[in-house]
């Protein structure tokens, strides 16, 4: 097992810790990779094994702001994705060295922003 495998095993592994302790959000596939959703419909983030590019990240939704502060203050951990990035998306990388706390904390915000802002039960 390579050094990207393992970190996309973990990454996965902590995405999901994460967001199966909402009971309102599910996983499943779309474009062929793990993604989260709201009540089966808001996306909240997307696993990314390489999609795109030779990169272990995750994709996630974040407010207005967030995106380009992130990037601009960390562009060794964070990027702008495809397709999602001009809609405020922000990527982590996973196959580095990254703060699984701040990762986590982005994960609840794009719940709750896909929410509406209204705070959920967690299970």
């Amino acid at each position: 097992m390579t050094d990207r495998d393992r970190a996309a095993e973990e990454g996965l592994a902590g995405i999901r810790a994460v967001l199966a302790g909402f009971e309102d959000v599910e996983e499943r596939l779309s474009h062929g990779e793990a993604a989260w959703f709201v009540r089966g419909g808001r996306q909240v983030a997307m696993f990314a094994d390489r999609h795109h590019d030779d990169r272990v990240a995750v994709w996630i939704a974040a407010p207005p702001g967030v995106q380009a502060a992130l990037v601009a203050a960390r562009p060794d951990r964070y990027f702008r994705p495809p397709y999602v990035g001009r809609r405020g998306w922000v990527g982590a990388w996973l196959d580095t060295d990254f703060d699984r706390d701040e990762v986590g904390g982005l994960l609840l915000m794009a719940v709750e922003l896909a929410r509406g802002g209204r705070h959920g039960r967690q299970r």
